[in-house]
C-alpha cells in the first residue's frame, strides 16, 4: 500500500482478538481515525466498546509484538477471572 496522510508508513491492518461470544475484546487497527486525534489513523482498541487510544506505529514487527503481548495480557487477566 502506498504512504498516504492517513498511513504514512504504507501498512494497513486489523489484528483482533474475540472471546467465546465472538466479541472483540483486543484489538490493533488503522482502519478509521481516533476522535482526540486527527492523523495517523493508528490505534487499539482495550475492552468491549472501547473506541480505541492511540497506538504509535514503528513498525510491523513491533507490531506483533505490542499485539502479542497484549494478547498475553488479556488471557491471562482472563484465567485469573
Amino acid at each position: 500500500m502506498p504512504s498516504s496522510e492517513a498511513r504514512p508508513h504504507g501498512v494497513r491492518y486489523s489484528l483482533t482478538l474475540h472471546d467465546r461470544s465472538n466479541r472483540r475484546v483486543l484489538g490493533y487497527d488503522n482502519a478509521h481515525g481516533v476522535p482526540e486525534r486527527s492523523l495517523p489513523f493508528d490505534h487499539r482498541h482495550r475492552g468491549i466498546g472501547d473506541v480505541g487510544v492511540p497506538y504509535d506505529f514503528e513498525s510491523p514487527e513491533k507490531l506483533l509484538i505490542d499485539f502479542w503481548a497484549d494478547v498475553d495480557g488479556v488471557l491471562k487477566h482472563h484465567d485469573q477471572g
